[in-house]
């Protein structure tokens, strides 16, 4: 019997360290606990290890890092336990002993006005978040990802991986449930939105930048216009389904002549900025054509402001769409979308580095080498995601 838990646990910016906690021997009804198969490192877990910890800022409900926890909640685990009355996935379905599972990251109230309004869950007054909001000083202590095991809390969204999906994929489903902003667009009337046939620039070939590439892709854009200054991401998100690849900094004046030059002088339909970082929110509204929609999916923590004229947006009727996360109800389909062509769409070269949980701060410190990482993950058994 498992009697400790060994998890990588960040107990300030900067001070990853390898902890043990009980294991949770009696779970409150309606909990799940995981055995972790594999755990992603987060553009959010980066900037919290920096110290960059501020997030909805500008919101009633920004809040800091509850220092220590353990980070992690692109999460992948098998159910080992279950509390009384037993627990469901999101579908309805029974979840049993042995199910592979991806649980969402934060669990919703369910109370407050935006709750009962069918907001997305970020929107939610009372919100928790697996590994940046539950502190692991409190018990059961395993509210994060980058461990052996993981306690899911009673109402927290679950979902059934797929029989025979890869593991290595799976562990992509809440990065790729982001790109709902894409079906945000596509659900906006002219002259914004995302249509079949349009052309998309993605800023910043990061892991969020990659998979709205990857899926404007598998949603028929014409052009799919990849821009980073780092080659071999910008390389990978060619791999993935960008059809042009754009190698320097989005502020750079050529990458604007660039781009016009690839749309025939009109500019993008959208522009998706994902650089996490604010400079290059300027350049990219400049990339769009006219009526065209940014859509904001980086810049989720507070790191200063830029200037922006009004009367520019206003002019040229630009769309803009802040997306502070994924959305729980695209879980499902993300997962059947993964299933339907993972044989095809090389989804799992996302995954450049697979590292044991003992070595967690080498982990950290290759996912902050922007030059060649895109998704680092954490396992117990690296060999499960062989």
């Amino acid at each position: 019997m498992t009697t400790d838990v060994l998890a990588a646990t960040l107990l300030a910016p900067g001070r990853l360290e390898l902890r043990h906690y009980p294991y949770p021997e009696q779970l409150e009804p309606g909990a799940v606990l995981l055995r972790m198969l594999a755990s992603g490192i987060c553009g959010t877990d980066k900037h919290t290890y920096r110290g960059e910890t501020q997030q909805y800022a500008g919101t009633d409900h920004a809040s800091s890092t509850p220092f220590p926890i353990i980070q992690g909640h692109e999460n992948v685990g098998e159910v080992v336990a279950i509390g009384d009355g037993g627990a469901a996935a999101f579908d309805g379905t029974p979840l049993a002993m042995g199910d592979r599972v991806v649980p969402a990251p934060n669990r919703a109230c369910g109370q407050c006005e935006y709750c009962r309004g069918d907001f997305p869950y970020y929107f939610c007054r009372n919100l928790e978040n697996y590994g940046n909001s539950l502190t692991s000083a409190e018990a059961p202590h395993l509210f994060g990802g980058w461990a052996e095991y993981l306690y899911i809390r009673p109402g927290t969204p679950v979902f059934k991986v797929p029989e025979g999906l890869p593991t290595r994929v799976a562990v992509l489903t809440e990065l790729f449930a982001v790109t709902h902003s894409l079906d945000l667009a596509r659900a906006m009337p002219r002259p914004g939105g995302f249509r079949e046939g349009d052309t998309v620039a993605v800023v910043g070939a990061g892991p969020v930048g990659i998979v709205h590439a990857c899926r404007a892709a598998l949603m028929g854009a014409s052009k799919v216009i990849a821009i980073d200054p780092y080659r071999p991401r910008v390389e990978l998100t060619g791999e993935l389904g960008a059809s042009d690849l754009i190698v320097a900094s989005a502020d750079d004046p050529s990458v604007l002549t660039q781009v016009r030059d690839l749309t025939d002088g009109r500019g993008v339909d959208v522009v998706v900025d994902a650089s996490g970082h604010p400079v290059t929110f300027g350049p990219s509204l400049d990339l769009l054509r006219d009526g065209g929609t940014l859509l904001e999916v980086g810049a989720f923590v507070e790191m200063g402001s830029v200037p922006i004229n009004p009367a520019t947006i206003l002019g040229r009727n630009i769309t803009i769409v802040g997306v502070a996360g994924e959305d729980s109800r695209v879980y499902d389909r993300t997962l059947a979308m993964f299933a339907e062509h993972h044989h095809r769409v090389p989804f799992e070269r996302a995954v450049t580095h697979v590292f044991a949980l003992a070595d967690a701060e080498e982990a950290m410190q290759t996912a902050l080498a922007a030059d060649t990482a895109m998704k680092v993950v954490l396992s117990p058994d690296p060999s499960t995601l062989d």
